[in-house]
Parts: C-alpha cells; sequence; structure tokens
C-alpha cells in the first residue's frame, strides 16, 4: 500500500506540474530537433554514438553507437472475474538496449541491437531483475540495390537478411522511443507479438508510395535455442504498401500470413494472418492515428485450445494535441477488440494480466484472455529533448468479457524513455 500510495503522489505530481506549468500555444505536430533546452540536449539530438562519418572512403563510411533506457511505473485497481476487488503496484526496468549500425563498402550497412535487462518481476511466474546481455533485438545485413546496381524508376530498393523488428499496424511502426502512448494497445501488440523472425526483406519507395515485402522463417529458433533460427520447419509470409496522400495524411495496409502449423511444426508468429489498414493525419498542433485490424488465430493445427481460434479483430483511434509547442502534449486512445471465440484476444501483461504477481496473488483474470475487451487511456507527455528524453505520465481504464466474467481494470502509469 505505501508502494502504491507514493507511485499515485508522483503520478499526480507529474500531472499537476505539467499541466500547470504551461498555457496551450499553438504548436508543431511532431517534438522539433530545433527545441534546445541546454547544450545536453543538442548533443544528444546530434548523434553522439556517431563515431565516424565519412561517405568518400572505400571501406568504412559511417560507425556508429546507439541506444534506449525506459523506465516505467504502474499502480493497478481492479476487480477480478470472480468479482473480487483487487490492487498492486509495479516497477519496471522496461528495455535497456545498446547497437551498433555501420556503413561499409559503400553499398552495403549493417545493424546489431542487444537486450542488456531482462525485469521478469510482472511476469504470470514471477523472476528476477537481471542486468547484462539477455538476447538479440535486431540484427540485419543489407545492401542498397538502388546504389549498387540501379533501380529503374524506384527512388530507393534495399535487400535486408537477419532478425528483423516484425511491424504490423501505425502503432508498431513506430519505434518504443517514439511512441505516443506507454504503452501499444493490446490489440496492435496480439499483431505484433513483439516477434523478431529471421528472414529476408525487400523495402522500396517511388514517388509517394513505399512498400516492403518479406519471407520469414517460422522456426522459433535455431538448433540449440540459439536467436537466429534456421529454415527447418514453414514460412511466414509478409507486404506492406504505404501512400502519403499529401503531407498531412498516411494510408497504409500490411499483411501477414503464416504458413506453419503450430502443433506440428515451430511457429514464431502466434496466428494464422492478419491484416491492417492505418492512417494517420497530422496536422501543425493535432494529429490522429486510426487502425483497422483483422486476422484470424487458426484451428486446430495452431492451437489446442479450442476457445482461443478462429477470427479476431479490433479498432484503434489516437487522437493527440500539442498543449505547448515541443513540450508538453495531450494524448488519448480508444481501442476495441473482439473475437469469435470466448478467449480469442488478450489483455495487455502491461499490467492487467499481471494481476496476481504482486499484492493481489489470488486474484484471477483468466490469463488477460477473452473475446470482448475496451481500453481508454489519457495521458501527457513532457519532451524534455524531444523524444530523446521525455516523461510519459497516463490513465488506462480497461474491461474485458472473459468466458468465467468480466474483469476490468484502471491502471495510472509513469515513465521515463531516452535514447541517442
Amino acid at each position: 500500500m505505501e508502494n502504491k500510495t507514493k507511485s499515485l503522489i508522483t503520478l499526480a505530481f507529474a500531472l499537476g506540474l505539467n499541466a500547470t506549468a504551461y498555457a496551450g500555444t499553438e504548436t508543431a505536430a511532431a517534438a522539433s530537433s530545433d527545441s534546445n533546452p541546454g547544450n545536453w540536449c543538442e548533443w544528444l539530438k546530434n548523434k553522439p554514438g556517431l563515431l565516424h562519418n565519412d561517405k568518400e572512403n572505400p571501406w568504412l563510411q559511417s560507425f556508429q553507437i546507439e541506444g534506449r533506457f525506459q523506465y516505467q511505473l504502474g499502480s493497478v485497481d481492479g476487480s477480478d472475474a470472480n468479482g473480487n476487488d483487487f490492487s498492486e503496484t509495479h516497477e519496471e526496468y522496461r528495455r535497456f538496449r545498446l547497437g551498433v549500425k555501420i556503413d561499409f563498402l559503400q553499398y552495403f550497412s549493417a545493424k546489431i541491437v542487444a537486450n542488456l535487462v531482462n525485469d521478469a518481476r510482472n511476469e504470470s511466474v514471477v523472476g528476477d531483475l537481471d542486468w547484462g546481455y539477455d538476447s538479440i533485438d535486431e540484427a540485419l545485413l543489407s545492401i542498397d540495390i538502388r546504389k549498387a546496381f540501379g533501380a529503374g524508376p524506384l527512388d530507393s530498393l534495399k535487400l535486408n537478411y537477419g532478425r528483423h523488428k516484425f511491424v504490423v499496424g501505425q502503432e508498431t511502426r513506430a519505434s518504443s522511443t517514439k511512441l505516443l502512448t506507454i504503452e501499444r494497445s493490446a490489440i496492435a501488440n496480439k499483431v505484433y507479438g513483439s516477434y523478431r523472425p529471421v528472414g529476408m526483406s525487400l523495402d522500396g519507395a517511388i514517388d509517394k508510395w513505399t512498400f516492403s515485402g518479406a519471407l520469414y522463417s517460422s522456426t522459433t529458433d535455431g538448433a540449440n535455442n540459439e536467436e537466429f533460427s534456421g529454415w527447418q520447419d514453414d514460412v511466414v509470409y509478409y507486404a506492406s504498401a504505404g501512400y502519403q496522400v499529401r503531407d498531412e495524411l498516411r494510408l497504409g495496409a500490411d499483411l501477414v500470413y503464416n504458413h506453419a502449423d503450430a502443433i506440428s511444426e515451430d511457429s514464431v508468429i502466434g496466428y494464422r494472418w492478419a491484416t491492417s489498414i492505418n492512417a494517420e493525419y497530422n496536422l501543425e498542433s493535432w494529429g490522429i492515428i486510426g487502425d483497422f485490424i483483422y486476422g484470424n488465430n487458426g484451428g486446430a493445427d495452431m492451437t489446442s485450445t479450442a476457445n482461443r481460434r478462429s477470427d479476431f479483430w479490433g479498432v484503434i483511434v489516437m487522437p493527440y494535441y500539442w498543449i505547448v509547442e515541443d513540450k508538453l502534449q495531450l494524448v488519448g486512445q480508444y481501442q476495441y477488440g473482439g473475437a469469435d471465440e470466448a478467449a480469442g484476444i488478450r489483455v495487455n501483461s502491461r499490467y492487467g494480466r499481471a494481476a496476481g504477481t504482486g499484492a493481489a496473488p489470488d486474484a484471477y483474470v483468466n490469463g488477460g484472455h477473452g473475446d470482448q475487451h475496451h481500453s481508454f487511456y489519457t495521458g501527457l507527455n513532457y519532451y524534455l529533448c524531444g523524444h530523446n528524453a521525455k516523461f510519459q505520465a497516463g490513465i488506462e481504464y480497461q474491461t474485458m468479457d472473459t468466458p468465467i466474467g468480466d474483469f476490468d481494470t484502471l491502471t495510472y502509469l509513469i515513465g521515463f524513455r531516452t535514447f541517442f
């Protein structure tokens, strides 16, 4: 209770301070790189990890170190599927990553990023906080085909192989360093899943169009549980396209089809197929992101649990408004998710699904599974140095229908994000 009280006081202080310290003004639609509250901010924005940059060097054109650190607190009040009230607090080192990016031999680039913290204190099987190497996040080798061989009318064309970040929907297209909400929505996380499949992708652009296609291995890991899987099982097909209608409006569509049968084969992706039709409308002082997601969990060949099969769908609407130019931003989000079967969708692990891992060990939420989910989020983002250093505070209410009964949670969140 003491930790919960401290979290709530901190949240109230942060919200009150941010709301009263600034009056509303007309603003730009993103944290501007022109904002400079001090030399440290200018240093942070100007790629301090770029240790070598010489485009004329025939061997090594650039060498850059990058990193991100994210920390957050959550306090949850809820009523579980049995009608019992519960209350918990959670502390988490959300991400700590370091990576290296290099451009070499004029046409090639490579990127490798490692996760350096594993905070399992809020998981269903409660673990420990471990610092040090945990896993590879991304590892890609790329060739600029247009630069090396030409690509006709295309403005860009790049071929990549390795461990990819997987993208379906507008929310997942944004890096975790630039998220407007502290966590992505549950339906976006269902199709995204933080998957890091190994495979080959092709990215290109022509005029106002961007496109991407990929072929991924469905195998979850290599023969000895290493991060780079082989191709001994089946494949996952991926396609994406975007169109910049005008400066303030972008439309996009994504499709993923998983050809693997999880019962008899490995499957890095936990559903049969999914689609997203998304858009972002971005003016100087406000904007809105929208996403419609539809997919299929698969049948008996994908999961032995009957009530987690069949179709699922969801809608995300996320408006944002700049209260103070480059400094204080108001964000809202409504998300709806539904499914044919009684447990076809799932709430986020942070922190509604974490019920029972903290001070309320008897809270029951059916593992977060259900068939109707609504969530409402409102928050403030305070930019110390654009997205390179910011505080976020938010409140989320959610309710989920489960086969046992409904559960609902009210979650208070505070986070700090920084990267270089």
